[in-house]
């Protein structure tokens, strides 16, 4: 039985309503749950970028990776595995102000996870971490018992480390 494994697919797109919805219906259809996604802007000009991280087999990503590139808004689709790409995740940790200065450990915890405190009021501190899941999930659990006021982790972003002939592509469609 082949190996269920951790996959980055990035999409990259035309810019237009309702693609989302088409290609989270691919995954729904064939039971994969979408781990995370994340949607930027890419480095060719009004070409858009998906990220979506799935855990599966290479042959369900590679299916997956084809049914994607059928849909008419989709220029080019690839998967990579972890070992491929370079990626990471940032998350936000809102804080009790007063812990900040009460709770020494708080300091520690902050400099020790290599986070940075993003904003202080009255109320609340903000801690900004950026690193892979695991790191991010550690911070959560040592923080945890002080109390997290709101969390929020973006999906992963990430590079691959081989060369995607994507703007050579581009190029050629252009001319």
């Amino acid at each position: 039985m082949e190996e269920t494994r951790t996959y980055t697919i990035s999409v990259y797109t035309e810019n237009n309503v309702g693609l989302l919805n088409r290609i989270s219906g691919i995954f729904v259809k064939r039971h994969i749950n979408i781990e995370s996604i994340n949607v930027s802007g890419s480095e060719i000009d009004h070409v858009m970028r998906f990220i979506i991280v799935v855990r599966t087999t290479e042959k369900w990503v590679h299916n997956i990776v084809g049914q994607i590139e059928k849909q008419v808004d989709v220029i080019k689709a690839y998967y990579h595995n972890d070992e491929e790409t370079i990626f990471l995740e940032t998350a936000l940790f809102k804080i009790g102000s007063h812990l900040l200065f009460d709770e020494r450990q708080i300091q520690n915890i902050i400099k020790e996870s290599h986070s940075q405190i993003v904003t202080v009021s009255r109320e609340f501190f903000v801690i900004a971490k950026s690193g892979r899941r695991e790191e991010i999930e550690t911070l959560y659990e040592e923080l945890r018992p002080y109390g997290i006021m709101q969390f929020v982790r973006t999906g992963r972003v990430s590079v691959s480390k081989a060369q995607m002939e994507i703007s050579t592509l581009l190029k050629e469609f252009v001319h």
